[in-house]
Formats: C-alpha cells, sequence, structure tokens
C-alpha cells in the first residue's frame, strides 16, 4: 500500500524553502558549501552550513532549545497550515511523529559543559532533555499538541530513511492516519571531530565516485513530510513513498561490507516492496560519500542491481553529508525530482571534477544539464551507515 508524501517543509545549505532548493538542486548549485574554521585546531573544512536566520522557539518551549529544534521547526514552519489542518481532520491522538537525528541537541550540551569546565557550573538555562535522541520528536508533537506515537530513530547517517520506512509501516498498520516524518542534524563539534579522527572529512568540496575523492563535506539541515495514506487532491501531482528495503550486514563498526551485499540485499527488497523491476527506476540518488570505501562499495552494488544502468547522482557536493537527516534530505530531493517543482525535467547534476576512479564498476552519473527523456516516474534513495545499516526507499507519481 502506497503511503502519500502531500507536503513538504525543508531547509540545508542550498536554501530555505522548497522553492528555492529545487532552483538551486536543478541547477547544480554548489554556493553553500563554503570553507570555515573554527571547527578543527589545525585547519579549515568545507561545510554545507544553512546561513537563514532561523525561528525562535514558540512561547513557553524555551526550554527546548536548539540549533536541531530550530532547523526542524523553520521546516515545520513551512507547513503548519497544512499540518494543522491534518490534526483538526484526523484528530490529535491519530497523528504520529517520527524523526531521525543523530546530533539532537548535543552541541548545546558540549557548550554547556565546556562552561561547566570552566566555571565549575552549568549554564542556568541548561537542560539535559536538550541533548537526548528523543528531543526533536518530542518537541515537534508538544508544540503541536500531538498525542500519538512520537519517537526518535537514530542509525547514524539512514536514521532518517528509517524514519520515512517507520511512518510508512505506522500508516500500513493502521495506527495512525497521518504521520510527521523526517529528520534533522546539526553541525557540531563533536561529529566534526569525530569524523576527523576517522581520517573521513575533505578540506575542500567532497568529489564523490572521483579517482581525487578525500572525503566527505558534512551539512546540516532538516527536511519535514506530512504523509498519509491519501493523496493531496489540490496538488498537480501524488507522489507517494512505495516501499523500502532495510537490511543490517554488520560488518564493521564504520566500514561498509565491500562487496556492497547488504546494500544490493536493500535495493533489490525495495524494488520487490514496491512491486517494479530494476528497469523502471528513473533516477537513483546515491549515498555517494566520496570517502574511499563507501564509493567502491556503492559502484559495485548499483552496478549489479542495475545492470542495464539508470541515470544517478550524489548531491552531497551540493548540500553537504547531513548525517542523520541525509536520508530524509536525499528523500526530499527525490521528491522535489518527480514533482511539479521539476518542471522542466532535469535530473538533479552529480558535481564533481570529472575524473573517474578507473578501480570503481562505471555508474551512469548524470552530468549537469541532463533531462528525463520523458518525465521521470520512479525514484530510488539510497542511505548507508555505520555499523552496516543498509536502506533504500522507492517514490513514485501515482496514476
Amino acid at each position: 500500500m502506497p503511503s502519500y508524501i502531500n507536503h513538504l517543509g525543508l531547509i540545508c545549505a542550498l536554501g530555505a524553502d522548497t522553492q528555492t532548493v529545487a532552483h538551486a538542486l536543478f541547477s547544480g548549485d554548489t554556493s553553500g558549501m563554503r570553507k570555515q574554521s573554527g571547527w578543527l585546531n589545525d585547519r579549515d573544512l568545507t561545510l554545507g552550513t544553512v546561513t537563514s536566520q532561523l525561528p525562535e522557539m514558540p512561547a513557553g518551549m524555551e526550554a527546548s532549545l536548539s540549533r536541531n529544534n530550530q532547523l526542524l521547526l523553520a521546516a515545520a514552519r513551512q507547513i503548519e497550515p497544512q499540518i494543522r489542518q491534518a490534526i483538526e481532520r484526523v484528530g490529535s491522538h491519530r497523528v504520529a511523529v517520527v524523526i531521525g537525528t543523530s546530533t539532537s541537541g548535543i552541541d548545546e550540551a558540549a557548550q554547556s559543559i565546556a562552561l561547566h569546565d570552566a566555571h565549575g557550573a552549568l549554564p542556568a538555562d541548561y537542560s539535559y532533555a536538550q541533548q537526548e535522541i528523543s528531543a526533536p520528536a518530542t518537541f515537534l508533537s508538544d508544540w503541536l499538541g500531538l498525542s500519538g506515537p512520537t519517537y526518535c530513530i537514530s542509525t547514524a547517517c539512514t536514521s532518517s530513511a528509517r524514519a520515512l520506512l517507520s511512518a510508512h509501516r505506522l500508516l500500513e498498520q493502521g495506527v495512525c492516519d497521518a504521520v510527521l516524518c523526517g529528520g534533522a542534524d546539526s553541525l557540531c563539534g563533536l561529529t566534526i571531530n569525530g569524523f576527523s579522527s576517522l581520517e573521513a572529512v575533505s578540506e575542500e568540496r567532497c568529489q564523490p565516485f572521483s579517482r581525487n575523492r578525500q572525503g566527505i563535506n558534512i551539512g546540516e539541515g532538516a527536511a519535514l513530510f506530512l504523509m498519509s495514506r491519501d493523496p493531496n487532491s489540490n496538488a498537480p501531482k501524488a507522489i507517494a513513498l512505495l516501499g523500502g528495503g532495510a537490511t543490517s550486514d554488520a560488518h564493521h563498526i564504520s566500514a561498509p561490507e565491500p562487496n556492497g551485499l547488504g546494500a544490493q540485499q536493500a535495493m533489490r527488497t525495495a524494488l520487490s516492496a514496491a512491486k517494479l523491476e530494476a528497469e523502471d527506476i528513473d533516477y537513483l540518488n546515491l549515498h555517494g560519500t566520496a570517502t574511499q570505501h563507501n564509493d567502491a562499495m556503492e559502484s559495485l552494488a548499483v552496478q549489479a542491481v542495475f545492470p542495464q544502468g539508470v541515470l544517478c547522482s550524489s548531491t552531497k557536493a551540493l548540500s553537504g553529508h547531513t548525517l542523520g537527516a541525509a536520508g530524509a534530505l536525499e528523500a526530499a530531493f527525490c521528491w522535489l525530482t518527480l514533482s511539479e517543482h521539476n518542471p522542466s525535467h532535469w535530473v538533479p547534476p552529480h558535481r564533481w571534477d570529472g575524473a573517474p576512479d578507473p578501480q570503481l564498476a562505471p555508474i551512469k552519473l548524470a552530468e549537469p544539464g541532463t533531462r528525463f527523456e520523458t518525465p521521470a516516474r520512479y525514484a530510488m534513495s539510497n542511505s548507508f551507515a555505520f555499523g552496516g545499516s543498509n536502506l533504500s526507499l522507492i517514490f513514485g507519481v501515482m496514476p
């Protein structure tokens, strides 16, 4: 059974609303990727930063203040009228909230601990609840006055893709009638330094699948969907999550299984759940982190599942790798690709230096200016994470 994705709120390095993001996405705009100092002691890094002003916390919810929640609120404000209409229609107890995150409010907690180390006391406004993984979902639920299922998923870089698949299952099982689902992650000293210690970050803009790739650019953002069992009758196109595939190969704590067997299984399971063949997929949004191991594994997996080829791109050179929010953000890019926001039928371009790695399995990377020959109907999004977590989602335009 399809789950209709009726509304989308979106903020990332590409822009602070769906129209702006769509324009930047299809034009391959990398201007949101900026070199910054202050995150690491020894060097500057290229990061995908949100530069627009973020909303203040709603009255009475000041204790929930974190940049993560502000990003999520910025996305939610864009579709707030539609959210409140859904609540009025089905009841607050029949609306669920499922959010993926990896940072939550840990950056604010780290700043508070630093002040404690320096002065011997935590700030007066410090709240441990800011840094709990459940904080984003709880914040949304409390702000909207909801009493349906509310939880966060944190499985590293598959977190918010899993949130969408979990929302799909809640609707399938009749647990609720509408779900707010997606993800949010903010730039955070803990994660940036952690990835640096793994020698996984690039000082320059990342180059997915290039022989010159040197690692990821971390980014921040939020994507929030309103999902239900019924299409939006006012939308020009009805777009649905048709199915997903989740696997866990548990090969290594941080390195992917080198042959991409878990990734292949996730893609094939998603195709089966959506009742589609590989040839039906018009576009594949790659996980494409620009690390040595991920790109090698993913190219093998994509070639195995799509031996005839499929138009694909990694969009992380445009937005940065938003970690726990990446799955939802790249699902949003697929949604935009299929929607009325793409009237010229552009393929999200693969921005890189154009230097293929001869050691990688060849895949069909979309050059800037590529268009679909006919309007795209089906798109797949890949998300892979530490610990061998793999997830693929398929979205489609419904007749």
